[in-house]
């Protein structure tokens, strides 16, 4: 496979197992992040290492390069010497509370990082362009499971608001120059090598320390979570599909999903909705140990319910064995304990 693949926030969750995934798999990767101090960055050099460690063992060609997207000029050179033929934006300035403290963040690297990746995918003509999106972006709906065609006009996060904004930029570069495009709303991922100011790894840190855990509405939410295994496996479906075109596309009755160009929403998640006090019963069960519990109100920026309505998803790419919770809890606890030499 000589044709090279981009993967941006390479250092980030879900770039690093996607490019371990592409490795492991023969595929040239480029990856690029600017590992930025938003949560220790000495997790995202692990990763990078390890990344290192895939190449050196499948003989396929890696290369990480450190460079923030609103650096255009650099970009450019990227793409000016791989030439990717397809590329997959999961950089991100990510978190929905800290967005609503720090918004010029979001503003930079979710609007204009994104903009300079899309002008760089209409300047050297890529045939696949797959981006990051965000189950936030149905933000105030009440109606669940969430569906690609549902209406995500009522963000509440500046976060949900910058990646609404992406699917709607990546869809018009897709009508305008021909890019092939995929938007992917991924819904609460974990598992092993996860984000620090995700609750998982919050949770566990606050457990295994013994110390009181802040659960918002009293406990009264859900989430589709969604193993990082099987979130990979969808991406490397689409991947190698080919590009997705709507030929019944009805413009008097507009589908939100899709579009007579070359776009479409998917949700990326399972549809298995866990209340968020069993998801808590399940690492306390793993990790032998009871958490303390202080129920507080509801957070500013948050949702209570999240669920994935996954029909488009099975139906393009085939419906996979979706991992259950407690092997997933499982799995990610035993890597924690090794990474953090409990």
């Amino acid at each position: 496979m000589s044709d090279y693949i981009l993967v941006t926030g390479a250092g980030g969750f879900i770039g690093f197992h996607l490019c371990k995934k592409l490795l492991n798999e023969g595929f040239n990767v480029v990856g690029i992040d600017n590992l930025n101090s938003y949560y220790d960055i000495n997790l995202k050099k692990s990763r990078v290492k390890l990344l290192d460690s895939y190449h050196k063992k499948n003989f396929n060609f890696w290369d990480f390069i450190k460079v923030d997207l609103t650096n255009k000029d650099a970009l450019n050179e990227i793409f000016n010497k791989y030439k990717p033929k397809i590329i997959i934006n999961l950089a991100a300035q990510a978190g929905v509370r800290y967005s609503i403290d720090n918004p010029a963040a979001y503003i930079e690297s979710n609007l204009l990082g994104f903009s300079n990746i899309l002008e760089c995918c209409r300047s050297f003509k890529v045939d696949k362009f797959l981006y990051a999106s965000s189950s936030s972006v149905y933000g105030g709906n009440t109606k669940i499971p969430y569906a690609e065609s549902d209406p995500t006009n009522h963000p509440v996060s500046l976060y949900a608001a910058t990646k609404r904004s992406n699917e709607l930029l990546a869809h018009s570069y897709s009508h305008l120059y021909k890019i092939p495009s995929v938007g992917l709303r991924f819904f609460t991922v974990y598992g092993p090598w996860g984000r620090p100011d995700m609750a998982p790894m919050k949770f566990t840190k606050l457990i295994l320390s013994k110390q009181p855990l802040l659960v918002f509405n009293s406990g009264k939410m859900s989430r589709s979570f969604t193993y990082i295994d099987d979130a990979i496996e969808l991406v490397f479906r689409l991947i190698r599909k080919n590009n997705i075109w709507d030929n019944n596309f009805d413009t008097s009755k507009p589908n939100p999903a899709t579009s007579w160009a070359s776009h479409r929403i998917l949700n990326i998640g399972s549809s298995v909705n866990i209340k968020l006090l069993d998801f808590i019963a399940t690492l306390e069960k793993e990790l032998g140990i009871q958490a303390i519990k202080e129920l507080k109100p509801m957070q500013q920026g948050d949702v209570v319910n999240t669920s994935a309505d996954c029909e488009l998803i099975n139906n393009l790419v085939g419906e996979i064995n979706h991992t259950s919770i407690e092997k997933g809890v499982k799995e990610f606890v035993e890597w924690y304990k090794d990474y953090y030499n409990y």
